[in-house]
């Protein structure tokens, strides 16, 4: 059993974090729907070894994480009524949050009825294959950037930085970050030799330096306070984590070295310029979520509405990208939930993790917290959790780390921070999980749950394949306007054909009703100039010339030739086009719902 599970967990961890092939609209929605299949497979393989009604009897910590992640999943159904958000992008937010309550439930089975080592294991080893292969991708981008062919290695878009199949430098750190603490966990148990474990934080380290990412030095940082607090912790491991962030100085420092003596890009020395804006202009996109939180204290601007919101609300000094999170999940929060049921929220989740704080008092729990605290770290500057194959580890680790405690159980009790026998030289030393006794029975409703999962994340990319025709069609392909007519019967994606179709109409006003669906997904230039002149063509200028003074905010090269007439003199007896005139009367983003 242990075996099947974790080969799942590299399945369930390593496929969505190592597939780069990808299919337009979206460049990561196969991963996406990766980590749903591999999840449900995992679960299902964990919940059949689970005694039945294991989730039946839960922790005040879990009641508590499970009550947030629903009155969120709520809010993404009842965002459709009040703020207009597209039935698609409702039942993906549900989805994923619906998921997510899964996930942590079953982690927490896991940790209450004697799985949770056995659990943590399999978990922890497909965060070390994930990791592991990923390091090996983002050493290939920064040295051999000629290598990758965009399908099974990703070319970087950073030249000389590591940005892993996922594409994003912060979401590699992020992972590695994961990796680092189970490799540590693993090297501390006796699980792996204390060389594996310490080769393999160092393999990480160096690879985290490569992505220059500024929360993963953080997060290598906070490897250190781990170490200064856990006084549990061995002193070979609180050894090694000390020395994380001083190797990360070193490898720094031997990076920028190696690239100015070989003539070679590292990206990193320039990353932390202070001659450029260091914060990537998170303190402008948060100053701006503030004044929206003024405008909108008591209910928000409604769940996934944070984009709409923000784009049609008059920002003259706004950051100049298009910006569809904060990059803060608290502000996220309270601007599209309002203060008062942000604040619940926030609460229940603080109490669960105060609990899973309280109830840390062993390796495993201990570990799987840390995971939590560095993701929700990350959370703080970017948004991680809005991707199933970062929120559903965290989940799980989180469940592990909310479970009731089963001191009956001897396998979790005789283990607990035990450190065998280490002088072998092979990696793997510990067999005392292998031979471990599964229940007999299963939990059913978790079992249906798990097969649900796998399932909802299958039929989801044949529901892709509806929008996929229209971006990339395939030989033989029917019409334009037929293939947007299909993808607009998607039940995930129809906003998706809904952009094609506003974006691509020869009449603007003929697609008006593309546009009560396209924009909540996200407002850019090509989408704004096509509402604005759909809406000007349909007689209803005031609107036009709002969004066009929006657009203008955003000083976007793609709409230089949109406003390139408001240069010109026009003739006497011509009057100016609609963008370059301002609206008569001020309208909020409520006037465009």
């Amino acid at each position: 059993m242990l075996a099947a599970l974790m080969s799942v967990a590299c399945l369930a961890i390593g496929a969505p974090m190592l597939l780069a092939f990808n299919l337009p609209p979206s460049a990561t929605f196969l991963n996406q729907a990766a980590a749903f299949i591999g999840w449900g497979g995992f679960l299902l393989v964990l919940a059949a070894a689970l005694p039945q009604r294991a989730w039946a009897v839960p922790s005040a910590g879990l009641k508590a994480a499970v009550l947030a992640l629903a009155i969120l999943a709520v809010a993404s159904l009842a965002s459709r009524f009040w703020a207009g958000l597209p039935w698609s992008l409702a039942l993906c937010g549900f989805g994923m949050l619906a998921a997510a309550m899964l996930v942590v439930v079953v982690g927490a089975a896991a940790q209450s009825n004697g799985w949770a080592h056995r659990a943590f294991l399999a978990f922890c080893v497909g965060l070390l294959f994930a990791g592991v292969l990923s390091s090996l991708i983002g050493l290939v981008q920064v040295f051999a950037p000629q290598w990758p062919d965009g399908e099974w290695i990703a070319k970087t878009y950073i030249p000389g930085r590591a940005v892993g199949n996922m594409r994003q430098p912060n979401h590699l750190s992020s992972l590695l970050v994961w990796a680092l603490i189970a490799a540590v966990w693993l090297g501390e148990t006796g699980t792996i030799r204390r060389w594996a474990s310490a080769t393999l934080t160092m393999l990480f380290v160096f690879v985290i330096v490569l992505t220059a990412s500024r929360t993963g030095a953080l997060s290598v940082g906070l490897l250190l306070v781990w170490g200064a607090l856990d006084k549990r912790l061995s002193r070979h491991t609180r050894i090694l984590l000390a020395l994380a962030p001083l190797a990360y100085a070193v490898f720094w420092l031997g990076m920028s070295a190696w690239a100015d003596y070989s003539s070679h890009l590292f990206g990193g020395e320039t990353r932390f310029s202070t001659k450029g804006d260091i914060s990537s202009s998170r303190w402008g996109i948060w100053a701006n979520t503030l004044s929206l939180i003024r405008m909108h204290p008591w209910a928000g601007v409604g769940f996934g509405e944070f984009n709409f919101a923000w784009t049609l609300t008059p920002f003259p000094g706004r950051p100049v990208a298009f910006f569809d999170h904060t990059h803060n999940i608290l502000l996220q929060f309270a601007v599209e939930l309002g203060l008062p049921l942000a604040t619940l929220v926030i609460a229940l989740l603080g109490w669960a993790l105060w609990t899973a704080w309280r109830g840390a008092q062993d390796s495993l729990r201990r570990a799987a917290l840390v995971m939590v605290l560095m993701i929700l770290l990350h959370s703080l500057l970017e948004y991680p959790l809005w991707y199933a194959y970062f929120l559903f580890p965290a989940a799980f680790a989180f469940g592990l780390c909310l479970g009731r405690q089963n001191d009956d159980v001897s396998l979790d009790a005789a283990s607990r921070d035990v450190m065998p026998d280490t002088s072998s030289d092979d990696m793997f030393s510990d067999d005392r999980y292998l031979d471990a006794p599964s229940s007999t029975g299963a939990t059913r409703p978790l079992l249906i749950a798990s097969m649900l999962l796998m399932l909802g994340g299958m039929l989801s990319v044949v529901d892709y394949i509806r929008v996929v025709t229209i971006f990339a069609p395939p030989e033989g392909a029917a019409s334009l306007t037929e293939r947007i007519k299909d993808g607009q019967h998607s039940v995930f994606f129809a906003h998706q054909a809904d952009y094609a179709a506003a974006t691509t109409a020869e009449n603007p006003a003929d697609a008006l009703p593309a546009f009560r669906s396209a924009p909540h997904n996200l407002l850019d230039a090509r989408l704004m100039i096509a509402w604005a002149k759909a809406l000007n063509a349909s007689g209803d200028t005031e609107r036009a010339r709002t969004i066009a003074q929006r657009l203008k905010e955003f000083h976007n090269d793609a709409a230089t030739e949109f406003f390139a007439p408001c240069e010109d003199a026009p003739a006497d007896d011509e009057p100016l086009p609609f963008q370059c005139l301002l609206p008569t009367r001020p309208l909020g983003y409520e006037d465009f719902r």
